[in-house]
């Protein structure tokens, strides 16, 4: 199985390893390529362009920013180098942009399969990612061999923007639990409370998530760099959300005001670190 992969940001390059680790033949695209030519010493094929991956593929997976970033790297690519291959779609995007490229890849002779992916750099690197695909049963019968190497249990969901707004649920709850456990959190830091006391009392409850403890320490450290997801991506997700839950006439009161904080941690400067920066926005350090 001859696979390509779209984008060497922290996703794509994390799955790329792990695709090496597994002995699959692999070429990698990315538009700053300095920053996947380390993958070289694991026998990828490093692609000036991406037409040159997509050709020495059966198989390609799309893992950009965005459907911006999608579009503008599909562009670039040689129309006959579409032709039989089959796309994979896994960042998050929102369902009508999921279908619009399915249907711009199905003219041009390319078939098309959504699924994003639950869980971050760890899981990436070990083979258990959450994969949430959607599309036709058919594309996912042929992808499921390599989505088994990507995740232990992979889920078909059903039709293709079915996926695509489950991943945006998901990363609703990210952004929720993220920022709600940081103004309780907050609270009990100006209250002067024990703060392990407040967690003992919250783990032994059915309110505990298991991301609390995960960003926990983050948060009391004020240590946000090295993000396995950085806030800026957690604010395009929490916008498109927004957008479909408007075009569904969903009220997103609650996630409007986690919008605010999201774009408030942006304006301080913390973009690329790890969302749970969210609590610098909602706590100022008073050091």
């Amino acid at each position: 199985m001859k696979i390509a992969i779209l984008g060497g940001g922290l996703m794509g390059k994390a799955l790329a390893k792990h695709l090496l680790n597994q002995k699959c033949d692999l070429s990698i695209y990315n538009r700053s390529i300095e920053k996947i030519t380390d993958l070289s010493a694991q026998h990828a094929r490093i692609c000036p362009t991406a037409t040159e991956a997509i050709q020495n593929s059966d198989i390609v997976l799309l893992l950009l920013s965005d459907a911006d970033a999608i579009a503008t790297v599909l562009d670039s690519v040689e129309p006959t180098a579409f032709t039989g291959k089959l796309f994979i779609q896994m960042g998050t995007i929102a369902p009508e942009q999921s279908q619009h490229i399915e249907n711009q890849l199905n003219s041009i002779g390319a078939e098309y399969l959504e699924c994003p992916v639950l869980g971050s750099l760890p899981e990436a690197q070990s083979g258990k990612l959450i994969l949430m695909a959607g599309g036709d049963e058919a594309n996912y019968q042929q992808a499921l061999p390599l989505l088994k190497m990507m995740g232990e249990t992979p889920r078909y969901i059903g039709r293709t923007g079915q996926g695509a707004a489950l991943k945006l649920a998901m990363n609703q709850l990210i952004a929720g639990l993220t920022a709600t456990f940081s103004l309780s959190l907050a609270l009990i830091e100006e209250s002067q409370i024990d703060v392990e006391q407040f967690m003992q009392i919250l783990r032994e409850s059915a309110l505990y998530a298991p991301t609390f403890d995960k960003k926990l320490d983050r948060m009391r450290n004020r240590h946000f760099s090295d993000p396995n997801f950085p806030t800026k991506h957690l604010a395009k997700d929490t916008r498109l959300f927004l957008e479909v839950g408007e075009q569904l006439r969903l009220d997103t009161s609650a996630l409007e005001g986690i919008n605010r904080l999201l774009d408030k941690t942006l304006a301080m400067g913390l973009d690329n670190t790890d969302y749970s920066a969210i609590y610098a926005a909602i706590s100022p350090d008073r050091k």
